[in-house]
């Protein structure tokens, strides 16, 4: 009895409840940020060093420079927005952008702003823009901590048994094989399977944030349009694993596009 009232009072204790921000949506999570973005940066490198990087520079460039802009807008956007509020939300992230040679149709970003597109996904995309939709979506789950809370679903989950205890003890090997279920940073790291709601706020939060960085949020239509035709009548790409449907998303984002032009200034290239 008294260690089921210590794992309730650890998980009262270490919940923080907060707002995503654009969207506003209340979130509670479990998992110190700090720790997070620590544990991501050493995943990361893991993930580097044992998957092939492209060495097209074309590409490398192409998506650093979308990414460096999304990065950039978005922090001088925290610093004004909600009074500053959100931008504990990117502390301590060191922006990176990787390119691996792989022809899955995928892109994922850890927190911290650690970044991978892999090349089978540039052939969709076809445009600079394109790809600001997806990696507008990606950063978009990492700085709305959609990793923390299915982090914290896993801890709740198993709160009855040991890991919540020995995770708040302090133990990196139970806290890390929780990053690892969390995030699925084993075999192909697909990365982490996010709810559908997570999917549709980072569609949301992703269209200001390549709108923030000059990109033209219209163009989101037609990227999952194509990404719809890809899809049908067989397995769905991995980027749209756990997604809404296609209607339904694409009806989402028409229906979210006149917020999201509110923060586009068309910008030369």
């Amino acid at each position: 009895m008294s260690k089921i009232i210590f794992l309730i009072a650890a998980t009262v204790l270490f919940a923080s409840c907060t707002k995503v921000p654009i969207t506003g949506r209340k979130q509670n999570t479990l998992v110190s940020e700090t720790e997070l973005v620590t544990m991501s940066a050493t995943e990361y490198q893991k993930f580097l060093s044992t998957h092939k990087l492209s060495t097209d520079a074309k590409q490398i460039e192409l998506v650093k420079k979308v990414g460096n802009k999304i990065a950039t807008n978005i922090t001088t956007f925290f610093k004004t927005y909600s009074n500053g509020k959100y931008l504990k939300n990117i502390e301590g992230y060191k922006w990176e952008f990787n390119v691996v040679d792989d022809p899955t149709v995928n892109a994922w970003c850890m927190p911290g702003g650690k970044v991978v597109v892999y090349t089978g996904l540039l052939p969709v995309t076809q445009n600079e823009t394109a790809l600001a939709v997806v990696m507008g979506h990606e950063i978009a789950h990492a700085v709305a901590k959609h990793g923390n809370e299915r982090m914290s679903q896993q801890l709740k989950a198993q709160a009855l048994g040991s890991v919540l205890s020995v995770a708040v003890s302090g133990s990196p090997q139970a806290t890390q094989d929780i990053f690892n279920i969390a995030f699925g940073v084993s075999g192909n790291l697909s990365l982490l399977k996010y709810s559908r709601k997570h999917e549709s706020e980072a569609d949301k939060i992703g269209l200001v944030f390549m709108a923030l960085a000059g990109y033209d949020p219209n163009e989101a239509v037609p990227f999952w349009e194509r990404m719809s035709k890809m899809a049908a009548g067989v397995k769905p790409p991995q980027i749209l694993s756990t997604h809404p449907s296609d209607a339904t998303r694409i009806n989402d984002l028409k229906a979210w596009m006149p917020e999201a032009l509110k923060y586009y200034t068309p910008t030369t290239k």
